[in-house]
């Protein structure tokens, strides 16, 4: 071959990589390139009455949420973030939602890496088993329900087989629920044996770090029949503050491990679930430290039917039993206010779906005879297009007591609306 000839065919096949190179540069970048999606919204509510430790305004925010979704051949990567603006604080704020990367490296095996919204348990707007982090300022204050649940970085294995599936998730760092501390919502302070809201934000043990506080917690589940049974496990610590330190003035979230089933399927005309929990608070087992929350049983039993078209009523009973009460009692020391053995609680969804299932009319309620207080979640969504929506609705709590979990937040009764835009 001349020196021309091999000049010509080295020349093709560089050209011939470089084309090659650049076809799969732009294939990854294609495959790369993500689903666009999101909202605008604003919301606004107000209290019902006058707070002395709040301020009138519930609820004041312009919120952007951009939901990202990549899907390469090799898995999927999701990134979800909300900015806004907050009217009550004054603040601007940003809130990453999710940001993980999905794996299936084999048929049986998924693995989520990253900042994730995790939910376990079959109660509905009840929580067991689900021992993943809670927005419970959020749900009180009339954002969208979907931000009751607040993300959590960890790591999640799925493996699946005929006999049975298994989710473990790992948390390297310990999240906590984004609990009531005075900020938005007044409380009932167990210091100071009052409602305190501003005047008394409640301070607690931050986190440590990573690795050094960390959560495990795992899901054994199968179907047969139409039903599904399930097994959890959880070993971490109470999500909201469940103690303080020797001298009251800090909370802290002490060790505790969290064992139960759950069953659901159908009965007659509807669907049946039941869920039981046992807390195993590791640093009062015998519940003689009044610092700590005792250990606990939880019970849940519920039924959800179609009552007509388009109208949908659920029912659940609620008990949560503390366990060692005569100890709890005696180390409670005079002057507090002392909790139940047993509370129980009764929940109530009605959903009626009107104008061609555009318009959702919803009341979710919950009333504690034992407590003597209610909680009711009234809510009117009204579609005007695929892409507009309004809704209006409110946060309403009635109690006999102020130490009640739901009497202590009579002054947060509230009302709200808002209108989003779709993209």
């Amino acid at each position: 071959m001349t020196r021309i000839g091999l000049t010509l065919v080295t020349l093709c096949v560089v050209v011939s990589g470089a084309v090659s190179a650049g076809e799969t540069w732009d294939a990854f970048w294609k495959d790369m390139t993500p689903d666009v999606h999101g909202y605008y919204e604003a919301r606004a509510g107000y209290r019902l009455q006058n707070d002395l430790y709040e301020k009138d305004m519930s609820l004041m925010e312009a919120r952007t949420q951009i939901d990202l979704q990549s899907l390469p051949q090799w898995g999927t990567i999701t990134v979800k973030g909300d900015a806004y603006g907050d009217g009550v604080t004054e603040r601007g704020e940003f809130d990453l939602r999710e940001a993980n990367v999905l794996i299936t490296p084999q048929d049986f095996l998924d693995i989520k890496v990253g900042r994730q919204i995790l939910t376990w348990g079959k109660g509905d707007l009840l929580f067991i088993n689900d021992m993943f982090p809670k927005d419970w300022q959020s749900f009180f204050i009339g954002r969208d329900t979907e931000y009751l649940k607040a993300p959590s970085d960890a790591v999640k294995f799925g493996v699946f087989s005929d006999a049975a599936n298994l989710e473990v998730v790992y948390t390297p760092q310990f999240d906590p629920d984004r609990y009531i501390t005075g900020e938005r919502l007044s409380y009932w302070n167990g210091v100071q044996q009052q409602v305190a809201g501003l005047n008394a934000v409640t301070i607690t043990k931050e986190p440590e770090g990573w690795f050094q506080e960390d959560e495990v917690a795992a899901r054994l589940y199968q179907s047969f029949g139409g039903y599904e049974a399930a097994l959890y496990g959880y070993w971490g610590y109470w999500k909201s503050p469940g103690g303080y330190n020797a001298v009251r003035t800090r909370g802290l979230f002490p060790s505790l491990d969290v064992y139960g089933a759950s069953l659901e399927g159908p009965m007659a005309k509807g669907i049946f679930t039941a869920e039981i929990g046992y807390y195993d608070s590791k640093e009062d087992r015998n519940g003689t430290n009044g610092l700590v929350n005792n250990s606990e049983m939880r019970y849940l039993v519920g039924y959800k039917q179609e009552l007509a078209r388009d109208f949908t009523a659920g029912v659940q009973y609620y008990v949560e039993h503390m366990l060692d009460h005569q100890e709890y009692l005696a180390g409670l020391g005079a002057g507090n206010k002392a909790k139940d053995e047993f509370r129980h609680l009764v929940s109530l969804r009605l959903t009626r779906l009107l104008m061609n299932q555009n318009m959702t009319c919803s009341l979710f309620t919950y009333y504690s005879p034992t407590d003597e207080d209610a909680y009711f979640r009234p809510n009117i969504r009204l579609k005007l297009n695929d892409r507009t929506a309004v809704e209006v609705g409110g946060n309403v709590f009635v109690g006999q007591a102020d130490h009640t979990f739901f009497g202590q937040f009579e002054d947060n009764s509230n009302a709200y609306t808002s209108v989003r835009y779709s993209f």
